[in-house]
Parts: structure tokens; C-alpha cells; sequence
């Protein structure tokens, strides 16, 4: 058995939106951004945290009478959440029969993580599907990324490994034997102002991608759009001129903001920046696909 424990957010069956066919998607907890758009923060962090969905709540007391720390208080009106002292141990989710409370992160094996997407194989099977790696970041755990994409690939799957790229370069030959396809984002061809809208600029995550084409691997280019932030022309003419510097591309995604990391982050107790921001329109996503396609002889899709 092999013994790697890593943090995983979540498993998700039948996914069709990260890589080619029905797919798994395996979420590991932890992430070098710190994009204010993210639409997954329960993998921004690298340990367990508490979820809680307000709705839900029926405001019985028992997380209150569970928790040790004393971090919940419940009036006729209201549940607040000491989430500083909160050590998300799970006492008072184990305890609460609403479903209002839940634990996001679970430390798991490469063997733990097989056994639920191996269930799918006769779907990967027919579909030309497989099981894809994301995070947050999966190459910041190189060790347990390669030992489950190695054991994977020895099991007959197509393996997909999804990155933001900010990782030093060794960590991707570790992985170039055992991933299909690498899903790279490209979330702002400005150093400056990905710098100012990850917290990172992008010098490495260009240069990782140069180098990991050079090295002859499979590579979707997958690109946010956030109105706003990086719906620019220059930013489109970015993304073509990068992608035209590649030899081995699929094709080059387009990722049309969406909303729902407002909700994910009220319930693990965090502001969101971009609240007011909605659903993009049709209009516009074409739009912004025809300004990449004009640019460049690279496939452009909708993600």
C-alpha cells in the first residue's frame, strides 16, 4: 500500500469540464494564489476547514454544546462562528443532523483517493475520460501528486493534471510520465497586474509552461475572464501571443467568470471582492472568444 496522506477538498465523479470524456476530478487542498475571483476557496487553505450553510441551520444548540472551544453562539436570530479559535476538529458537525456544518478537507492515500475513482472506470473507458488532479495546487504535494497520477496511469487511466504553474519546474518532470495532458492556466498575461490579482506575477508560470511544452507535453491552455480585470484586448492579444510561442497546444479554453465563489466563501466566514459581479453574458463570451481566435491558428473553446 502506498502511504502519502495528503489534504483532499473533494472527489468529483462524472465531471466533463476537466480534461477530455467523463472524468474524476480530485481536489487537493492548498494553493500559491491568491486569485480574488477563485471560485474554489475551500483549496485556497492547506488544512481542514468549517463550512457552514446558513440556510441549513435549524439553530438546535447541539454545535454549541459540542464544540470544546466554544466557538459557536446561536440567538433567536443568529449563528456566529469564532472561526479563530476554530480548530475544525468536527465535533459539532458530527452533531448536527441539519447538514448545516461540514468539514471540507479529509487527509487521504493514494490508495484511499483509487478506490473511489476506479468505481468509474467503465465510463473513462467509454468516454476516453479519465481522472484529472486539481486543486488548488496539486504539484505543491509533488510527492503524493506523482504517486497517485504514477499509480493511476498504471491502472489504465488517462491522467490529467490541472495547474496554475507557479511551482518550481522540477516538480512538472516529475510528473511529465504520467500526465496525458496538463489543463495550465493563464489567468493574466500582465506581470504586474497578475501580481496584483494573485498575489504572484506570472514570470514563472510563463517560463514552466515555455519549458514544459519544450519538453514535448500535451498542454490545454485555460483562461479566466473576469469582467473587469483581464477582459482586455491587450490581455486577448496576450493570450494569443503566448500560445502561438507553443508547439504541443490542444486548444485554448475560455473560462467565462461565474459568481459562485461568493456563496462557497460566505459559508467558510470570508468577504468576497468581487460580490457584485454576476453571470456573463452570451454575447460577450463570444466576443471575447472571436478577439483570441482572430489572433492565433489555435483552437478557441468555451469552458
Amino acid at each position: 500500500m502506498i502511504a502519502i496522506d495528503t489534504v483532499i477538498s473533494d472527489i468529483q465523479r462524472f465531471s466533463i469540464n476537466d480534461g477530455p470524456g467523463i472524468r474524476t476530478t480530485v481536489f487537493v487542498k492548498g494553493c500559491p494564489l491568491k486569485c480574488v475571483w477563485c471560485h474554489n476557496p475551500e483549496t485556497k487553505h492547506y488544512d481542514p476547514e468549517l463550512y457552514y450553510i446558513k440556510d441549513k441551520c435549524t439553530r438546535c444548540c447541539r454545535c454549541v454544546v459540542a464544540c470544546v472551544r466554544r466557538c459557536h453562539e446561536i440567538d433567536c436570530e443568529t449563528h456566529t462562528i469564532n472561526r479563530d479559535d476554530c480548530i475544525a476538529c468536527g465535533q459539532c458537525a458530527s452533531t448536527c443532523n441539519a447538514g448545516a456544518l461540514e468539514i471540507i478537507g479529509k487527509s487521504m492515500s493514494v490508495d484511499d483517493v483509487l478506490s473511489i475513482v476506479m468505481k468509474d472506470i467503465a465510463y473513462y473507458d467509454e468516454s476516453g475520460g479519465g481522472m484529472t488532479i486539481s486543486g488548488g495546487e496539486p504539484l505543491l504535494f509533488p510527492e503524493f501528486t506523482s504517486a497517485l497520477a504514477e499509480k493511476g496511469k498504471k491502472s489504465g487511466l488517462n491522467i490529467c493534471l490541472d495547474t496554475c504553474g507557479h511551482v518550481p519546474f522540477d516538480y512538472f518532470q516529475i510528473l511529465l510520465p504520467y500526465t496525458d495532458i496538463f489543463l495550465y492556466d493563464l489567468k493574466e498575461t500582465d506581470p504586474a497586474r497578475h501580481e496584483q490579482y494573485t498575489g504572484v506575477s506570472n514570470e514563472v508560470i510563463v517560463s514552466n509552461l515555455l519549458m514544459l511544452d519544450n519538453a514535448g507535453a500535451k498542454i490545454i491552455l485555460r483562461c479566466p475572464i473576469i469582467p473587469g480585470i483581464n477582459d482586455r484586448i491587450d490581455h486577448f492579444m496576450g493570450i494569443a501571443a503566448t500560445a502561438n510561442k507553443l508547439n504541443n497546444l490542444m486548444y485554448i479554453d475560455i473560462e467565462p467568470y461565474h459568481p459562485l465563489g461568493k456563496s462557497k466563501n460566505e459559508r467558510l466566514g470570508r468577504e468576497y471582492p468581487l460580490s457584485d459581479l454576476g453571470f456573463v453574458d452570451e454575447k460577450t463570451v463570444c466576443d471575447w472568444m472571436k478577439s483570441v481566435q482572430g489572433m492565433t491558428n489555435w483552437q478557441v473553446r468555451r469552458a
